[in-house]
């Protein structure tokens, strides 16, 4: 990704993000705000929802298994933040509000196979277009090896507007770490969109913060 990215003038746009704005009362998120042109999003295939591995995750994230039998077992020892059974999940049917406030509780879900279809009759219409359908465990999968990746991982998604929003660190970490957590990020979009095609402009910033612009030209290594 550094054939691609100047590091240099990254990591010093990523400095004066976290210069800017006042200071607030708890430890701001860092945003990176990927605006790319060119991108025909009538077409699916341009439509993107990619997991992202963060070499230097802020935090884990916090991950619910659906579960039932053996794979609940094998998702309490994997560590998981709360197990959520076949009863409890049927006992959710109809109830909107609840199953909106299980969205929010759980940056991810997993669950085995054979619980999708009544997920997805439950809890689809919601946890879909929020990007927060369970992640898949097939029988003969590490399920914490899942869960583990899951923890250190952020959602890349590019629906609707040529915009990919997310977030890539905290406040708190040192600004080497941002960056490379940035790069990630950016190395799996310069796959599905090669950066020096289709990069209009980047912005940083703290999640209250005022953005800072990369332009194209000050991004990419000339």
């Amino acid at each position: 990704m550094s054939a691609v990215v100047n590091k240099e003038a990254f990591l010093a746009k990523i400095a004066e993000a976290l210069k800017r704005g006042r200071q607030r009362r708890f430890k701001q998120s860092v945003e990176l705000i990927v605006v790319l042109r060119g991108v025909d999003l009538s077409k699916p295939e341009n439509r993107i929802n990619l997991l992202v591995e963060l070499p230097h995750p802020p935090k884990p994230n916090k991950i619910a298994a659906f579960a039932h039998g053996a794979f609940e077992v094998n998702a309490r020892n994997a560590g998981v933040d709360a197990v959520i059974t076949r009863d409890q999940v049927e006992g959710l049917s109809g109830n909107k509000r609840a199953i909106r406030k299980l969205a929010k509780q759980y940056d991810f879900f997993i669950a085995p196979p054979d619980l999708m279809p009544l997920l997805g009759r439950v809890v689809g219409p919601i946890f879909g277009p929020r990007g927060k359908m369970p992640e898949v465990v097939p029988p003969n999968v590490e399920v914490k090896a899942v869960v583990e990746r899951l923890k250190r991982a952020v959602r890349v998604r590019l629906r609707n507007e040529p915009v990919i929003k997310v977030r890539i660190g905290s406040e708190a970490q040192d600004p080497k770490e941002i960056l490379d957590n940035a790069l990630a990020v950016l190395e799996e979009v310069n796959r599905r969109f090669p950066l020096r095609q289709y990069l209009d402009d980047i912005y940083i910033k703290k999640t209250m913060g005022p953005p800072v612009k990369i332009r194209a030209a000050e991004a990419l290594v000339k």
